[in-house]
């Protein structure tokens, strides 16, 4: 005769934790059918009111799962049995599904690192650009000093050309200079120096006065010098 657990322990007075230990141990027959567990008694182990009140129970089980299954015009269908096939499969899909996840992610992680180069590419530019106008104007500046200076060099070429008269013809214009003029003259060392430190005063401002390779030279054919040597 089979019992299910619970039918086993109603009758025998037993918790289902020490049922399954003589499970474990083997102490008990049984069998595994539809993964539900029966339990092998035989109905010699079983009182007659005990035997007749399982009988009762098992054809009222009986009745119940008729009428549920004619309600619901559907018999009751058996547990599914789990295969390898079917646990392969399972992976197999989850496997398809995280590849498709990764190539997503993939996909992103290109296109976020696309536009993070165009972003830096458009910053490159715009600093070029800038560099490019700030160059630009650099080079304008230092063209307007250089024209600048340009002018300057001409303007004291044409004023020496115009106040220095050439060494050649000095002794023709009585063009002397200054420091062997004072030396002729009988004067102290002392003067000879206020007096030149005259002329290098007046130099730039006063046009009598030349000057070239650092010496001062004095035209007398042109100029009075009396005011300075004085």
């Amino acid at each position: 005769m089979r019992l299910t657990l619970d039918e086993y322990a109603k009758h025998f007075k037993m918790s289902k934790e020490m049922i399954n230990s003589k499970l474990r141990t083997k102490k008990l027959n049984y069998i595994i059918e539809n993964g539900v567990t029966y339990i092998i008694v035989t109905r010699s182990s079983l009182e007659p009111q005990k035997r007749e009140e399982i009988h009762q129970e098992k054809k009222e089980q009986q009745v119940q799962q008729k009428k549920q299954t004619t309600a619901n015009n559907t018999p009751v269908p058996a547990k599914t049995k789990t295969t390898v096939s079917m646990v392969i499969s399972l992976y197999q899909k989850e496997n398809q599904q995280l590849k498709e996840k990764i190539s997503y992610l993939e996909a992103k992680i290109d296109k976020l690192i696309n536009d993070k180069e165009q972003m830096l590419r458009d910053e490159m530019n715009k600093i070029e650009q800038v560099y490019s106008k700030k160059d630009e104007q650099l080079k304008n500046i230092l063209e307007l000093i250089n024209t600048k200076l340009t002018i300057e060099r001409e303007n004291e070429t044409v004023h020496e050309i115009e106040t220095i008269t050439p060494i050649s013809q000095k002794k023709e214009a009585k063009i002397v200079e200054l420091k062997e003029y004072l030396k002729n003259l009988d004067i102290e060392p002392q003067q000879r120096k206020t007096i030149k430190k005259r002329f290098l005063s007046a130099y730039g401002s006063d046009i009598r006065i030349i000057k070239q390779n650092g010496k001062i030279y004095l035209d007398f054919s042109k100029y009075d010098y009396s005011d300075l040597l004085n």
